[in-house]
């Protein structure tokens, strides 16, 4: 079988002739060029494919699911079976369910092919450019791809959804050093539908890169004090997956969400408003189906500080007596503010400027702690000098309620559309 639809229909028969009352099948090809440099030179042009296909299975409430990467057949008939007797010693649960009818539809976003002599050139150039402009920087390794995604989810319950999307992505690692001192190791990542500028230009590539050839001369921060932190759009993704992870099913339906009676209530001040947007055409990223066999849609997460939706999928709104959310989060986008960084910068009295972020997840209560790298000082209005490793700690309920300001200016990354977010009443801890 070669046809995606032959694949996924025959998956949903030999599921019912397993003897599963419910079924569903999603079929994942994965098409990837990829071009690597390495220690300065430009080292790899690889081609990789990768096929994926997930089988779940429902039968008295009991729920199986088996992950293939053969397509034939036998393989497919063997799966079913297996679905079947994972499912037969499970246990029951009233929540486990498939996806209502829809109608069928095919989606596509990106180039259907790379430009492959484009994507040569954009790797050069850059090469080059980091070596006329950044002569003390490092740079271990950088990977620019071309990934192609054609997904396919079928169900029992007539189900039919097919997907195309594809996007370059550029992630560059990096340290700098002069004499015997280097910086801390850092990265850039971003995502594009078209290779039309130059890579040093994407999302905060070429920020993150003069930040680090600054922070060879990073200084020890000594003292304590609670103070403001400006989140940079790089650090930002990492706040917001904290945030969005209390909206999701397990501590939703555990019930220990922070968030948990919070729908239609002010949770952060009103200056923050966060969106997911997988069909944004402005995102390179997304995405057209859910991992629970629906349509997505965008949405709006906070509006103005107000909570207007957990991010619950179809198992999660059974289990929990609440809505299913109309997508799976991401793709966030977060409305610009008033303030220009310059703005934020200058009514800071004492704080740091928080580029990167290395913590655990924060605990059921929110609270929070971890390292702030690639970071800088900030006092009386002034950015001073780059740290080294300094401690910060805090609650997210706090960091969403003590919101200061929030920058006019955005980062496309892509994936996501982020601003600088001041935030105030941090513990910053220093040696």
């Amino acid at each position: 079988m070669k046809d995606r639809k032959d694949i996924t229909e025959y998956c949903i028969e030999a599921l019912q002739r397993a003897g599963l009352q419910k079924s569903e099948c999603t079929l994942r090809d994965t098409h990837k060029d990829e071009l690597n440099l390495d220690s300065g030179e430009i080292s790899l042009l690889r081609t990789t494919d990768n096929t994926s296909l997930i089988l779940n299975g429902i039968l008295d409430d009991k729920e199986g699911t088996i992950a293939i990467n053969k397509i034939d057949s036998q393989s497919i008939d063997e799966a079913a079976l297996k679905v079947l007797d994972l499912a037969d010693s499970s246990e029951p649960d009233k929540a486990n369910d498939i996806a209502p009818a829809q109608p069928p539809a095919v989606f596509e976003k990106g180039p259907e092919a790379p430009d492959l002599d484009l994507m040569y050139t954009r790797m050069k150039d850059f090469m080059q450019y980091i070596g006329e402009h950044y002569p003390s920087l490092i740079l271990e390794q950088a990977i620019l791809d071309f990934t192609n995604i054609n997904k396919h989810y079928r169900n029992s319950n007539g189900v039919d959804l097919e997907s195309r999307r594809s996007s370059y992505n550029f992630s560059p690692m990096f340290t700098s050093k002069e004499g015997t001192k280097t910086s801390s190791f850092n990265y850039a990542a971003i995502s594009t539908a078209e290779l039309d500028r130059n890579l040093h230009e994407c999302g905060t590539v070429d920020t993150l890169i003069n930040q680090s050839t600054e922070q060879v001369r990073s200084m020890e921060f000594h003292g304590k004090f609670d103070g403001d932190i400006i989140i940079t759009p790089d650090c930002l993704g990492g706040f917001i997956y904290m945030i969005t992870s209390y909206l999701s099913d397990y501590p939703m339906i555990k019930g220990t969400s922070i968030f948990k009676d919070s729908l239609g209530a002010e949770i952060a001040d009103p200056q923050l408003t966060l969106h997911s947007r997988p069909l944004s055409t402005k995102l390179a990223e997304g995405y057209f189906i859910t991992a629970d066999g629906f349509t997505a849609e965008n949405s709006t997460i906070i509006s103005k500080g107000v909570l207007k939706t957990f991010l619950l999928s179809l198992y999660g709104a059974k289990k929990t007596g609440k809505s299913r959310a109309v997508n799976g989060g991401d793709s966030y986008v977060v409305d610009p503010g008033e303030y220009t960084f310059d703005e934020m910068i200058g009514s800071v009295d004492k704080g740091i400027l928080l580029c990167r972020f290395s913590g655990g997840m924060p605990s059921e209560s929110g609270d929070f702690s971890g390292v702030a790298k690639n970071s800088y000082y900030i006092e009386k209005g002034e950015i001073k000098y780059p740290i080294k490793e300094t401690m910060i700690s805090g609650n997210i309920q706090n960091v969403l309620n003590n919101i200061k300001r929030i920058s006019r200016e955005r980062v496309n990354f892509g994936d996501a559309i982020l601003p600088w977010i001041q935030v105030g009443d941090t513990n910053i801890f220093g040696k």
